[in-house]
């Protein structure tokens, strides 16, 4: 199902703060940042290896009331999840749920780059897994 690593997104405090280190002393620039009003964040997409490449994403909750604030006051900054791209995110959703994974998502939602769902993490091995189909 998964065709490349699309991006491995880090919870932040301040985007601001964080990108001094990432665009200014690693000199990873920004390709866009954007808010989110549905998810309630503001993103830095920090794009590597070029056109096809992964990407850093930093994330910064914008809302006290935010699951993603609530999750960075109980465990800090730091790795929030691995997403992985598929090409039908539909199919993907079907077949995770036919093998009986632990997906949070009932159908797939609205992402920054497409539509996603969002695997357990106690299901990964500890890691919160999203899945992607990316719209162009």
């Amino acid at each position: 199902m998964p065709r490349r690593i699309d991006h491995v997104a880090i919870i932040v405090r301040n985007l601001e703060d964080a990108l001094t280190f990432y665009r200014d002393t690693l000199g990873i620039v920004p390709s866009e940042i954007k808010d989110v009003p549905t998810e309630q964040v503001r993103i830095a997409f920090l794009p590597l290896g070029g056109p096809a490449g992964s990407q850093i994403e930093l994330i910064e909750p914008t809302s006290d009331n935010a699951s993603l604030q609530k999750f960075l006051e109980r465990r800090g900054e730091g790795l929030h999840h691995l997403c992985l791209e598929v090409e039908d995110i539909d199919g993907a959703l079907q077949e995770l749920k036919d093998q009986g994974a632990a997906v949070l998502d009932q159908q797939p939602r609205l992402a920054a780059e497409g539509r996603a769902i969002f695997l357990h993490p106690k299901a990964t091995h500890g890691v919160l897994l999203e899945l992607l189909e990316k719209v162009d």
